[in-house]
């Protein structure tokens, strides 16, 4: 597995006489029919806590960016991760989902004790180097500060990459709609047919893929995954 770190030039004082260290983690993008789904894990500072954290979804893209500033800066430790399109595919979207928030768990420089993942399931972690208890939390995302933290770090990431691929990608506005389907992105699909980010195993995909000429619809090998982290 590739991967590639982002480093933090923010050094935390780490209070290690907290006995649990509780990390929240969250996904975004689920549920596009482009690129990957990223998750993020964090672990807040309770000497440090952030005001406005909640739910991504709920906020505008300015404050969820100023937020991700703050959550990288003042968290004891943060990570994001994704599995790509590919993995996708071949694993089925929850799999890959659960397999982007186990990479952003091990991405962690400091291991949680605890791990709290929004929704009503939760991803495999007994096999983890490290001991932690696991729970889901139904609507984590508003009402637990770290899975809404992880959330904001999750969204803010994934957005970032569609937009860059909007250059290399040109003409289905992926800036835009990142993605998901969107009237403009099934037209768009079936104007250019798919691209070798797409993901193949999604239904109005396969049909763009039967509607345009196999050239079109190749996928670049990319067993790739990265890892963003704060250390």
């Amino acid at each position: 597995m590739l991967v590639r770190s982002h480093w933090c030039n923010t050094v935390t004082q780490i209070d290690f006489t907290i006995k649990t260290l509780v990390a929240g983690v969250d996904e975004a993008g689920r549920g596009p029919l482009f690129g990957p789904v990223v998750a993020a894990a964090v672990i807040l500072d309770p000497a440090r806590p952030i005001d406005g954290i909640t739910d991504s979804k709920q906020l505008k893209a300015a404050e969820r960016e100023r937020l991700a500033v703050e959550i990288r800066a003042h968290s004891l430790a943060w990570a994001v991760a994704w599995a790509d399109a590919g993995e996708i595919d071949a694993l089925n979207i929850l799999q890959a989902t659960y397999l982007a928030m186990r990479r952003a768990l091990l991405g962690l420089r400091i291991a949680p004790t605890h791990v709290q993942v929004d929704g009503n399931r939760c991803p495999r972690v007994n096999d983890l180097p490290f001991v932690c208890s696991v729970e889901a939390v139904v609507r984590g995302d508003a009402l637990i500060p770290a899975i809404g933290a992880a959330s904001i770090l999750a969204k803010t990431e994934r957005d970032s990459m569609l937009i860059a691929l909007d250059r290399i990608y040109p003409g289905y506005g992926l800036a835009d709609h990142k993605g998901y389907p969107t009237p403009a992105h099934y037209a768009a699909l079936q104007r250019l047919g798919a691209t070798p980010l797409h993901r193949f195993s999604f239904a109005p995909v396969r049909l763009a893929v039967r509607a345009t000429s196999p050239d079109t619809t190749t996928r670049r090998p990319n067993s790739e995954s990265s890892v963003s982290v704060d250390e």
